[in-house]
């Protein structure tokens, strides 16, 4: 595998999704990639930043190493010090990381004042991300795709092999961290689940349990999650997606574009998506919702403050 190459999957294991739900459906892991792209590169000063231990740092690392979002290289050689930079896989994540913070931002009580702006360089103005089509650049939200299952699409290989950890309010430093809502809906294997299938139209309590093959008390815990979060509104055993749950799309349109570029299954994609305005396959983009322009990475601020004056 080259770093410019996609990883080839297992002919029947689990599928592109699956694969990035469960590399970035992690806090910890969320939490090390928003720093490395701010420019932390040194295991140090991920551990002045960042209340972890260092064997949850060391782990992560490994990992993401592993999956070549970030390569590691000497910078000293007695002591041996590493210094962890991001690949082009590892680039290619900050939209995802963008579009969290984005619906955090918008959605989630305390995060407006816990949170920093965004400055679009181009514009100077502090902005949000809108999700648009790449094809003929209309802003996009979830009911205007169309998305059907792909080749590698079947449910089963979809959900991540085991749940991952979330990061614990306790023991490595207390204080929550920056994704707190998005942990809960993709940081559990079951809670990705039901995420996809609400999205996928699933309505009624029995549809979701056939869907995800789950024992009946784990789904209805979710399910109370959801709702608790405002993602989900409940009507006796109907459940259906608020404005709240359907703004997360753009999280999951980022999340499983980047997850299928960069993984690939033999028999094909796991899911393909078509905008329904233009009938071309949707590939999500992110533009300044101030100016219109196409959101780059060299061209945004991360800042502290108010929101600039109109």
């Amino acid at each position: 595998m080259t770093e410019e190459s996609a990883t080839l999957l297992q002919a029947g294991g689990q599928n592109a999704i699956a694969v990035t739900l469960g590399l970035l459906g992690d806090e910890w892991t969320l939490l090390i990639l928003r720093h490395a792209h701010l420019g932390v590169r040194r295991y140090q000063d991920w551990r002045d930043q960042l209340p972890i231990s260092d064997a949850v740092l060391t782990g992560r690392l490994g990992r993401l190493t592993g999956h070549g979002l970030l390569t590691r290289d000497a910078y000293r050689q007695r002591p041996v010090r590493y210094e962890y930079r991001l690949t082009p896989r590892g680039l290619a994540v900050w939209p995802v990381l963008v579009s969290i913070w984005g619906w955090e931002f918008r959605w989630v009580a305390g995060q407006r004042d816990e949170l920093p702006w965004m400055r679009h360089r181009s514009c100077g103005r502090n902005s949000e991300p809108v999700m648009i089509c790449d094809g003929c650049g209309e802003r996009t939200g979830q009911r205007d795709v169309r998305s059907v299952l792909g080749p590698s699409g079947e449910a089963a290989r979809s959900i991540p092999a085991a749940a991952t950890r979330r990061r614990s309010t306790s023991g490595d430093g207390g204080a929550a961290g920056l994704f707190p809502e998005t942990t809960a809906l993709i940081g559990n294997r079951w809670s990705v689940a039901l995420l996809g299938a609400a999205f996928f139209g699933v309505h009624r309590f029995g549809e979701f349990q056939q869907r995800l093959g789950a024992p009946p008390a784990m789904v209805a815990d979710r399910l109370r999650t959801f709702c608790a979060l405002g993602v989900l509104r409940a009507a006796g055993q109907d459940y259906r997606l608020t404005a709240k749950g359907r703004a997360f799309f753009p999280v999951v349109m980022t999340l499983i574009d980047w997850g299928q570029r960069w993984y690939a299954a033999p028999e094909g994609p796991a899911l393909v998506s078509v905008h329904r305005s233009c009938g071309r396959e949707f590939s999500p983009r992110l533009v300044c919702a101030e100016c219109g322009e196409r959101l780059v990475e060299r061209d945004v601020l991360v800042v502290d403050g108010v929101r600039a004056a109109p």
